[in-house]
């Protein structure tokens, strides 16, 4: 199975294809210049690098989110008319699932923070020994993000942090976890990530239609609409 995925959850992201649970081919973006200008060019550029056609491709993949609003929209369009196009499914992959599955199941807690700006992460914590999610995500400043952990990480637990929110508010999590919390390095490309995780969830395929972005937040535009209308 011949599977193309795509992250555009932030501003560089990375398009990658896979076959039969190996990943062929992956790309980082070029940051400095957004999805609109660049997709679906990147996309092309890894099919031609993995040696194969747009006709090949069995499913694509997409990270839903959470991240920049506009990438997503953008990354998450751009895999849906290219589906469409082929008569294909598109598997959903969350950013949070893709970071917590780069970080293997022990004993330790895993928790993703993804930085939302405005000084906020979009966080989610995962339990330990391939446990699932503990509760629902969040979008909170790093201090009330572990407040509200606080219960699930008492006495000695450790946590493995991974994303850029992770790396941006490190002195925050050491303020809090002190030797408990284990800090990542970097920021690993997700697409080849994600076209694994959809290889071996094949099922999780839906019809392009039914792909959403995962915002966590709510959007800047509606917000404003809500001040409006407060302001009559």
């Amino acid at each position: 199975m011949l599977i193309l995925a795509l992250d555009t959850s932030a501003a560089a992201g990375s398009a990658a294809l896979a076959r039969d649970g190996s990943v062929l081919a992956e790309r980082a973006g070029d940051g400095s210049r957004n999805h609109g200008e660049r997709l679906p060019r990147e996309l092309m550029d890894v099919l031609e690098l993995g040696g194969a056609s747009i006709r090949e491709v069995d499913l694509f993949a997409v990270c839903t989110g959470p991240g920049s609003y506009t990438g997503l929209r953008v990354g998450i369009a751009s895999m849906q008319g290219l589906a469409l196009a082929q008569r294909k499914q598109i598997i959903p992959v969350s950013a949070f699932d893709a970071f917590a599955s780069l970080q293997p199941p022990t004993s330790v807690f895993r928790a993703v923070w993804i930085d939302a700006r405005r000084g906020e992460v979009f966080a989610s914590l995962y339990g330990p020994d391939g446990a699932g999610t503990l509760g629902p995500a969040s979008s909170l400043s790093p201090a009330h993000t572990l407040a509200a952990w606080s219960d699930a990480l008492k006495g000695s637990a450790r946590v493995r942090f991974a994303g850029d929110g992770a790396i941006r508010y490190a002195d925050v999590i050491r303020a809090a976890l002190g030797d408990r919390a284990e800090l990542p390095d970097g920021v690993p490309t997700l697409a080849g990530t994600i076209a694994l995780m959809a290889a071996a969830n094949p099922e999780r395929g839906v019809a392009p239609h039914a792909v959403v972005p995962l915002y966590v937040r709510r959007t800047d535009v509606e917000l404003a609409r809500d001040r409006r209308a407060a302001g009559g």
